[in-house]
């Protein structure tokens, strides 16, 4: 797919309007959400440099946790970065209503708010990391820095 055939999507308008630099990937996507390991195959991309967005809940609001593609969330870890008890995985229904996003499509940028969000350490060992664009079949590429800028982002190792 080319990028003249796909439209810019929201998320890369904002790193535009922010100045930050990014790289737009598509793949294709008959068959809906796909996880986060596929999405890495279909772009020829390591899974540690393809990261997945996963939105939870805490006493204190929503929280939103970027991870490896092939790694878990640790909700301990995520809890103690997020300053929380306890943090959940908020359900496949809620996330667009919290985010604006659909399930396969959630990006940490451009949400409906900006939820306290942490990066996992990891991301700050690779030189680009890629995100959702904000819908299935598109991604950015950006530098881990930049991505912190865009959502005031924090990092911790979040992963089990």
């Amino acid at each position: 797919m080319s990028a003249s055939k796909i439209e810019k999507t929201n998320v890369m308008r904002i790193l535009e309007q922010k100045k930050i630099p990014y790289t737009p990937h598509y793949y294709a996507h008959e068959d809906g959400a796909i996880d986060a390991v596929s999405v890495a195959q279909k772009l020829g991309q390591r899974p540690e440099q393809v990261f997945k967005t996963l939105v939870t809940r805490g006493p204190g609001g929503f929280f939103v946790f970027v991870i490896p593609a092939a790694a878990e969330l640790d909700l301990k870890a995520a809890a103690r970065a997020a300053g929380q008890k306890s943090v959940e995985m908020l359900h496949v229904r809620e996330i667009n209503a919290v985010t604006g996003y659909i399930r396969g499509g959630c990006s940490p940028v451009g949400m409906k708010k900006l939820y306290p969000t942490v990066l996992d350490e990891s991301a700050l060992a690779q030189e680009t990391i890629m995100v959702s664009a904000g819908k299935i079949g598109a991604q950015v590429e950006l530098r881990p820095a930049d991505l912190i800028a865009a959502v005031r982002a924090s990092t911790a190792n979040i992963t089990a």
